[in-house]
């Protein structure tokens, strides 16, 4: 089974995924250049990998004084990688990972190449940095993940670890990228190194969140209550909301219960507590934060599917 789509050339769905690897490539490369890589952190990956040979190079090459270039030196490491996945894990990546990483390189070189002196960081404050960077580098890779492609390299080799391995892929990520956030700590010799670089990576997994969930403002409840037939008229008629029943039966006393599961925005779940107190002060509520909301009265499953 192959995770990438054959998209006609020139389609609408093929202009747009592109369009997606270009600007998120970009935005990735200004993440590294101005934020990332003049403070040497290394936010694992292949970039971070680049990041600490760039350094360790620095003067090795009359044509390359301050080191190899990052991007040059990203492609260099992805190229192999990407083979030796399509060979053991077959075509999972297509084209549209090759074009991605082969453009977030040419963008970070050539970024570094216009700036008048491409070691110093934009802002000198480290945390900054960190923090800018992060949710730069974030925002570009859920941008190329959203047109369906992955950002190559650690991933890659977590793939390959987990076939032949029995720990989760998940797993395989963190530990890939903090071998590859420690290899900071011995090349540069500075404990600050490693943390600062954990954060990019804290910071980056909640900005490529965001960017495929968007903003989500809204709170999923469970409610409890004998007045569960006005709960459920406040819930339709004032907030103009749905909901679904759910039959359950209480532990203790073996009643049969009425549960209300519905989905309000952060706003109404004010009125409605105050609305379930007044008429029940006993009542069970339980409030979740969601993550993402398709169907009907919020986005729309087609609308997230063609985005």
């Amino acid at each position: 089974m192959t995770f990438s789509v054959n998209d006609k050339i020139l389609s609408k769905r093929w202009l747009k995924d592109y369009t997606y690897i270009i600007l998120g490539a970009f935005i990735m490369a200004v993440g590294y250049v101005f934020f990332i890589t003049p403070h040497k952190i290394v936010p694992g990956g292949v970039y971070g990998i680049a990041i600490v040979i760039h350094y360790l190079s620095a003067g090795f090459f009359s044509f390359w004084p301050e080191g190899i270039p990052i991007g040059l030196m990203g492609l260099v490491l992805n190229i192999p990688l990407t083979y030796a996945g399509i060979k053991i894990l077959g075509p999972r990546f297509g084209i549209k990972t090759i074009v991605g990483f082969v453009i977030t390189s040419v963008f970070m070189d050539f970024i570094t190449y216009l700036r008048t002196d491409g070691t110093l960081p934009l802002v000198d404050d480290v945390l900054l940095s960190c923090i800018f960077g992060g949710v730069l580098i974030g925002v570009g890779l859920g941008l190329i993940f959203k047109s369906r492609a992955t950002s190559g390299g650690s991933d890659i080799i977590a793939m390959i670890l987990a076939k032949y391995s029995n720990l989760q892929l998940g797993q395989l990520l963190i530990y890939v990228d903090s071998v590859i956030v420690l290899t900071g700590l011995l090349a540069f010799q500075d404990w600050k190194i490693p943390l600062y670089s954990w954060l990019v990576i804290y910071i980056t997994g909640k900005a490529i969140d965001l960017t495929l969930e968007g903003g989500n403002y809204h709170k999923a409840l469970f409610i409890i209550s004998d007045e569960h037939e006005k709960i459920k008229e406040k819930i339709l008629v004032d907030l103009d909301r749905g909901g679904t029943y759910l039959s359950g039966q209480g532990l203790y006393t073996n009643n049969e219960k009425r549960i209300i599961y519905t989905v309000v925005s952060r706003r109404e779940i004010v009125i409605l507590e105050r609305y379930i107190h007044s008429i029940d002060p006993n009542a069970f509520i339980t409030v979740m934060d969601t993550r993402e909301i398709l169907g009907e009265g919020f986005q729309s499953l087609n609308q997230k599917v063609e985005s």
